[in-house]
């Protein structure tokens, strides 16, 4: 068979003409001549199967530049590279959708935006770290700014301490924001994703470090929450403790299953093993939700070392005494160490006040 006119071409390889001169000026799908003459594309019957994978990418919305690297591949290759970037897509469409979730929610009760001066409010915060007394090293990082409260846990290793300081050092611009909520949600969802990007450059030959990470961000009378991994925030209000997030790990995966209760996940050898953290195996999903900060609420940002070893109700004890927050870091950090603190420490306490 000779070579085929573009609209002949075309119209095999379920393209458009106009689709065929694009893919030509970018280097991806060139015609096999081009008449001297009239100056038309002729293709190679040969060039079909790169033409209909090529159709076959578009249609799933990979990116040109994406298309040209996987057609240069071999086909084992680039099936792994065509599964690499559908997990990636479908990991952005379920944090897209979550979102949108949020956001309707919080449309849905007036939108309020989170820089109404008639209902500000601010906090009074104190943080706190210590190495615990079995480890030698500290992989903890705990923040306490004027509007930014954060706690990263980094796995222990060689880039843990510099995985936590990095995933908190990429919320910190966020402190400059005085946008409406709906907004800082989605600043806060890429800037997670910033945050993640960090941490993976810190990888090594040898070593991939990962870190939980679990923030706060206060603009008027409203609270951003953000949460990957398993560190945790709690809100003490009305002298009642609730626990605000839920840990990434594969022991809360099999309790949601009813698979394991609640007792023996709390004493299971694999209670620690994250299945979402930054830096890890595949883009990251952060919870995201937005709160409403009331005079008199208490919050409490801690890493495992604290909530795996310190019992809930002297969690609850300890926030609730009329102490300053930095005493009551103080306070929780003790309680861990009479538990023997086998982990790093790391605590955040709030009060949020009127302003």
């Amino acid at each position: 068979m000779g070579l085929m006119t573009i609209g002949a071409f075309a119209r095999a390889a379920r393209l458009t003409p106009k689709a065929l001169r694009l893919y030509d000026r970018v280097g991806l799908l060139a015609p096999a001549a081009v008449d001297p003459e009239s100056g038309y594309r002729l293709y190679d019957p040969a060039q079909l199967p790169v033409a209909r994978l090529v159709a076959q990418l578009r249609r799933l919305g990979m990116p040109l530049a994406t298309i040209r690297v996987v057609c240069d591949l071999d086909p084992a290759a680039a099936a792994e590279a065509i599964t690499a970037y559908w997990r990636q897509v479908s990991a952005d469409t379920a944090a897209r959708a979550r979102l949108a979730t949020l956001l309707v929610d919080h449309l849905s009760e007036g939108g309020a935006t989170m820089s109404d001066p008639n209902c500000a409010v601010a906090v009074r915060c104190a943080a706190g770290c210590d190495t615990g007394l079995v480890r030698d090293s500290n992989e903890d990082t705990a923040y306490a700014g004027g509007r930014l409260l954060a706690v990263a846990d980094g796995m222990r290793g060689p880039g843990g301490a510099a995985a936590s300081a990095a995933a908190v050092d990429a919320l910190k611009p966020l402190e400059l924001t005085d946008v409406p909520a709906v907004d800082l949600l989605t600043m806060l969802a890429g800037v997670v994703s910033d945050a993640d990007r960090a941490v993976r450059g810190l990888a090594s030959d040898a070593d991939q470090p990962v870190t939980t990470l679990t923030a706060l961000l206060l603009s008027g009378a409203q609270l951003a929450l953000v949460h990957v991994g398993d560190t945790r925030a709690y809100l003490l209000r009305d002298g009642e403790l609730s626990l605000l997030t839920q840990d990434h790990t594969w022991v809360q995966a099999q309790v949601d299953q009813g698979r394991l209760d609640r007792d023996q996940a709390a004493t299971h050898p694999q209670r620690a093993v994250l299945v979402r953290a930054l830096g890890g195996g595949r883009q990251v999903e952060a919870d995201l939700a937005l709160r409403a900060a009331q005079p008199g609420d208490r919050y409490l940002l801690c890493s495992d070392g604290l909530s795996a070893v310190v019992a809930r109700a002297d969690l609850r004890s300890a926030l609730a005494a009329p102490a300053a927050p930095e005493d009551t870091v103080r306070e929780l950090i003790e309680l861990a160490r009479a538990e023997g603190a086998p982990d790093n420490i790391a605590c955040v306490v709030a009060d949020v006040v009127a302003a």
